[in-house]
């Protein structure tokens, strides 16, 4: 068995020191913010202790035909990110988290996904930058694919802690740190609704956009447009205010009954005007950022069938508020949703690289504050300096993590963009009563390009 020690958190806070891979394991959710789920993960070490630092995750390749060019650049990017915020990692620990499929054991899981851990070492060592320990946690157990001795790594992999009995979580309970479940509870909230519900979405969406564009075409309605959007939000967003939470599953039940298909297609076809969409961002802290983020998850799952796209906008606006309130994690799993549904979405764009660069969300905070109708794409790109051309993208689920000494660390690779499933030249099938989802969305950005001077981008 590897042994080593890491510590997490700066010198100034409590440090925990963590030895072998199974507190290493055990340590995953909490350094994540949740249990990642279908994931590689990759933490920086630094330091002769191996102090924490990066931390780099993306959704693993299904084809293992990609499995050598993403080991490649993922390697890349932790170790260049890293360089470029001011330390080289010492070396690197390696996750792969994948639950078996049904019919199909935790160590059949393992032995698949051994050559993609071999290529995430080989690769690492290319660049000088050692691996002490590459693990697979499937159906509650995990393997070492460093370690050869069966006495402490058993064929049939070793159990994981029972949650809460462990070191780590008794320090991270002490710090406040709360693991939110696994990375594919958190995307289930924010995924289009497939309930019966969905044919009566879909219709409404239909129906409003027949509506909108006519209205949108005029100066003059489209300012009439967004003041409606924003006027209904609000009160949507009050009505929710008033209703019961609870769990997050009865919650989001409950939250969808309260918004009816019509008040929800008006909403999200409003949201996918620019201006419209940075005044919504203005809901980012107090009261109203609960109930505003609860109207963006309502929101992003009535984005149903051929809309997926519009789904942009509300979940990029998830993301901020989520941002904005502090919770990074769920921040991370909204962008990426946003970047899945539409790759091009500048705000999601560039807040998804901000949040993983560690950048502070009160500088725009301040200026949506300060000022009505502020360009919330340029202060964010202000920001950031951020060069979107010269930019590492992670889409389809990707996050970079600053590292826990202070540092910022993550550009992104560039392979993992996954495509939209709707395709932007859908045409109207026969029976549609409007001009059909891509061309209200185009036009509305349109409208809103010829109603603003100074944007630089679409989105």
């Amino acid at each position: 068995m590897n042994k080593h020690h890491e510590s997490t958190g700066p010198a100034d806070e409590q440090q925990i020191t963590l030895r072998g891979p199974a507190e290493l394991a055990d340590a995953l959710p909490y350094l994540m913010g949740f249990h990642p789920d279908d994931s590689v993960v990759m933490v920086a070490l630094h330091g002769g202790r191996g102090r924490f630092g990066g931390r780099l995750r993306l959704g693993i390749p299904q084809s293992p035909n990609e499995w050598e060019p993403v080991a490649d650049q993922l390697a890349e990017c932790l170790v260049a990110g890293s360089e470029r915020r001011g330390s080289r990692p010492d070396a690197i620990v390696v996750f792969l988290c994948q639950d078996p499929a049904d019919g199909v054991t935790g160590h059949q899981t393992m032995e698949r996904l051994r050559p993609f851990a071999q290529l995430l070492r080989t690769a690492c060592g290319t660049l000088d930058v050692p691996v002490l320990e590459a693990l697979c946690i499937s159906g509650g157990r995990y393997w070492s694919y460093c370690c050869p001795d069966g006495r402490c790594c058993p064929k049939e992999g070793n159990p994981l802690a029972l949650p809460g009995t462990t070191v780590m979580a008794a320090a991270a309970a002490y710090a406040g740190i709360h693991v939110r479940g696994s990375l594919r509870d958190m995307e289930a909230r924010l995924a289009p609704l497939e309930t019966a519900g969905a044919s009566g979405q879909q219709r409404a969406l239909d129906s409003a956009g027949a509506v909108l564009v006519s209205r949108i075409l005029d100066s003059e309605g489209r300012s009439e447009v967004a003041g409606e959007t924003l006027e209904l939000a609000q009160a949507l967003m009050d009505r929710l205010g008033r209703a019961p939470t609870g769990p997050p599953s009865a919650a989001d039940l409950n939250d969808d009954r309260l918004i009816s298909h019509d008040e929800a297609a008006a909403v999200i076809l409003g949201l996918q005007d620019r201006e419209t969409r940075d005044r919504a961002a203005e809901w980012m802290e107090g009261p109203e950022a609960a109930s505003a983020l609860r109207l963006w998850r309502v929101l992003a799952r009535r984005c149903v069938g051929p809309y997926v796209e519009h789904a942009a906008a509300p979940l990029t606006l998830a993301g901020w508020v989520s941002w904005s309130t502090g919770d990074e994690p769920a921040a991370r799993v909204a962008l990426g949703l946003a970047l899945r549904a539409d790759p091009d979405y500048t705000f999601a764009q560039l807040l998804h690289q901000a949040c993983n660069e560690g950048l502070n969300p009160e500088t725009l905070r301040r200026c949506l504050r300060g000022e009505r109708g502020v360009d919330v794409e340029a202060e964010v790109r202000a920001d950031a300096g951020a060069d979107r051309q010269d930019s590492h993208e992670v889409h389809g689920g990707g996050d970079v993590h600053g590292g826990r000494d202070g540092r910022r660390t993550g550009s992104r690779p560039r392979t993992r963009t996954v495509p939209s499933r709707v395709s932007k030249r859908r045409r109207a099938a026969p029976g549609d009563t409007g001009p059909g989802p891509v061309v209200v969305r185009r036009r509305v950005r349109e409208a809103g390009r010829r109603g603003r001077r100074g944007i630089r981008s679409e989105r």
